[in-house]
């Protein structure tokens, strides 16, 4: 059977370090800065033989409910709730300290088992800090090093004695065959070139939602999920770490990942903040969507034109969503002049799907979920070599290359090498000398002809080699 382990404890005493060697990947931010982890993050763990979900979360601090550290304290009594076995974490270095006290008395109210985990107990003096924490009466710390992966085989004979073996090692339900499906390598082609084959909806799809800092991504998540899920609150960068949040949509599977925000290079000095926005790129490359949310209040900053820029140079499907729509007084005369805005500023995915909503509210959701499964549909579409020629027999009719140099540039014909996002050979002669505006004309017409909006198109010149090319001269 499947359980749930929740890593509590104060801030920074290894949690987030502990969860990532459970995990066996390093997916949560770790820094010596306190209080890194603000969301709680639920992944897939290995102890050994053992198989279960953990949850990683924010550092227990006594603190108002109204503030950040008060909201980020019920997220973690949110994951004490969820969770089967708690492991409380405590800093076998620098021993207790008075929150450790308070909150081992807030787990032990819980009624959940608990194993206690004295980390770091590789330090030098750690000793002391071991023996300290037998005073939470929770039993007998385990000494681990999370950071080195010392202690490990005692953490697993204390899961199993707290849950008990019929719990805990029992039938593998850990869903390895749903990770696999979902883990996918993103743009695999499709074996026959001249298939055109049906839109598969049964597979998992992974959304990333980035954007500046404060236009509502959480917000929006929360919203679409239903559920206070992901922190949030009006101070800009509340979220750190890229979060990734299942939930099923009309039947359909969706890893949902949850991003900090991205201010301009120049702006970011601090060592954490460079990690979590180097953490929101690695969702960008691992997801197919990724909806950019704008404040509809501020859009098109310039900042939220080089997110979309780099989101199509890595060549996923992107969705805009105007957010805060709510706030705006002059809803029709507003939208016009961003439609207008976002086709002249966003020329390479013409046609992109843009929605108004509002994360407060509720409204525009359902219409940006269907925008969403639009783009990924046109994201993994392909086109028959044979339809594909006999488009550019006519754009060839109609619109012959240019010559260069006197020369007529000659084009023999086009064929899809790939989808996701949809990527075309041309072979001509000399490609190099090709005007790009041709190239772009070429696109242009394509993504016309096939109804591919919204998405990046690729487009390869190849020449076909001559077989006589560089052999001497016969006399």
């Amino acid at each position: 059977m499947s359980f749930k382990v929740a890593i509590i404890g104060r801030p920074n005493v290894g949690k987030s370090t502990l969860f990532n060697r459970l995990v066996g990947k390093k997916l949560a931010l770790v820094d010596d800065t306190p209080g890194v982890t603000r969301d709680r993050r639920v992944h897939a763990a290995k102890l050994h033989d053992l198989h279960f979900d953990v949850i990683d979360t924010a550092g227990f601090e006594d603190a108002a409910a109204s503030t950040l550290p008060g909201r980020m304290r019920q997220q973690t009594e949110i994951a004490i709730r969820e969770a089967d076995l708690i492991f409380f974490t405590v800093d076998a270095k620098s021993g207790l300290m008075p929150d450790d006290r308070t909150f081992a008395e807030v787990v032990r109210k819980s009624g959940k088992p608990v194993v206690l985990v004295a980390n770091k107990a590789e330090a030098r003096g750690a000793q002391g800090g071991l023996l300290e924490a037998w005073e939470l009466g929770l039993g007998e710390p385990i000494p681990v090093s999370a950071e080195h992966g010392q202690g490990m085989p005692d953490l697993r004979d204390a899961v199993v004695e707290a849950l008990g073996e019929e719990r805990t090692l029992g039938e593998d339900e850990d869903g390895s065959d749903e990770i696999a499906a979902s883990e996918v390598l993103i743009g695999e082609d499709i074996a026959d070139p001249d298939a055109e084959p049906a839109y598969d909806d049964t597979k998992p799809l992974r959304i990333a939602v980035v954007g500046r800092p404060n236009a509502g991504k959480s917000t929006l998540i929360n919203a679409l999920i239903g559920e206070e899920r992901l922190l949030t609150g009006p101070e800009a960068g509340i979220t750190r770490d890229s979060i990734s949040v299942d939930w099923d949509w009309r039947g359909r599977r969706i890893k949902l990942f949850d991003t900090a925000g991205m201010r301009r290079k120049s702006k970011v000095q601090e060592k954490l903040e460079k990690l979590s926005v180097q953490d929101g790129l690695r969702a960008i490359r691992f997801a197919e969507i990724v909806i950019i949310v704008l404040d509809a209040t501020i859009p098109f900053e310039k900042q939220d034109l080089q997110i979309a820029d780099l989101i199509i140079r890595e060549g996923r499907a992107p969705v805009i969503a105007f957010n805060k729509w709510d706030l705006i007084d002059n809803p029709q005369e507003l939208l016009a002049e961003l439609r207008e805005k976002t086709g002249r500023l966003l020329p390479q995915v013409r046609g992109i799907q843009a929605v108004t909503v509002s994360a407060e509210t509720g409204r525009g959701l359902d219409k940006l979920m269907e925008s969403v499964i639009k783009t990924h549909r046109v994201w993994n579409s392909r086109v028959s070599t044979g339809k594909l020629n006999r488009w550019l027999e006519g754009i060839l009719t109609h619109h012959p290359p240019p010559a260069v140099a006197g020369r007529r540039l000659k084009i023999k014909y086009v064929t899809q090498a790939k989808t996701r996002p949809p990527g075309f050979v041309v072979s001509c002669s000399r490609p190099d000398a090709m005007p790009q505006s041709y190239v772009r004309y070429l696109s242009n017409s394509l993504r016309e002809a096939f109804d591919m909006p919204g998405v990046p198109i690729r487009m390869a010149l190849r020449t076909s080699d001559n077989p006589f090319a560089g052999r001497a001269k016969k006399r």
